[in-house]
């Protein structure tokens, strides 16, 4: 958010929010980003409390809302470049929290799990549908660089469709060579031990 805010006020100049929030729409930012109405105006209040933009002056037509225009300023352009620096060499893979949950998911049956997955995968591959549609129809107007920054998003997508593939259909040899679940010890097992427990006491 604060990237694609002080990009934008770098860029165009001085903006109100409803202004910086058509900027995702007109160079279709919006399309491989999370840009939202309200989480917008919230960090323009407290980036213009940290410094890294300003308030230019406040615009009121007729019985319409006040608006705040806001500018970058110096120290919000340092940020920029130190942020947008960061994004383009950082390439961590954050840890998905299903790999996590798949390690704790040994109380599961096999029929349970594959059903599990098998949601993930369908929620997914709707996803990548409308990714793909989504591409399909802002193609023309794209830039080269937009062009293949939507790649990027759409090819992520892809690849978490075939990771669930791989995993439904490894799910078999899983089960087969995990060890059986632990069954309670049964009255004989129990009667053995307390035999055992009453002679050691007897000694």
């Amino acid at each position: 958010m604060r990237l694609f805010i002080l990009g934008a006020l770098a860029r165009g100049g001085p903006m109100y929010g409803h202004q910086i929030r058509r900027e995702a729409q007109v160079d279709r930012t919006e399309l491989w980003t999370d840009i939202k109405h309200g989480s917008l105006y919230g960090a323009l209040h407290r980036m213009a409390a940290e410094g890294v933009i300003a308030k230019v002056r406040t615009e009121q037509e007729g019985n319409m809302p006040a608006r705040t225009i806001y500018q970058i300023t110096e120290a919000g352009i340092a940020e920029l470049v130190a942020i947008r620096d960061q994004a383009l060499r950082d390439t961590r893979l954050r840890p998905d929290p299903v790999d996590l949950a798949l390690q704790n998911a040994a109380d599961m049956s096999e029929d349970e799990l594959r059903s599990v997955l098998e949601q993930r995968r369908a929620a997914i591959a709707a996803d990548l549908a409308a990714w793909r549609h989504l591409h399909d129809t802002a193609a023309p107007f794209l830039t080269p660089i937009e062009d293949i920054a939507f790649r990027h998003s759409v090819m992520r997508v892809e690849t978490e469709v075939a990771w669930h593939d791989e995993f439904l259909n490894a799910l078999p040899k899983i089960y087969q060579l995990s060890d059986p679940p632990h069954e309670p010890p049964g009255p004989a097992v129990k009667s053995k031990a307390r035999n055992r427990a009453t002679k050691k006491s007897q000694q």
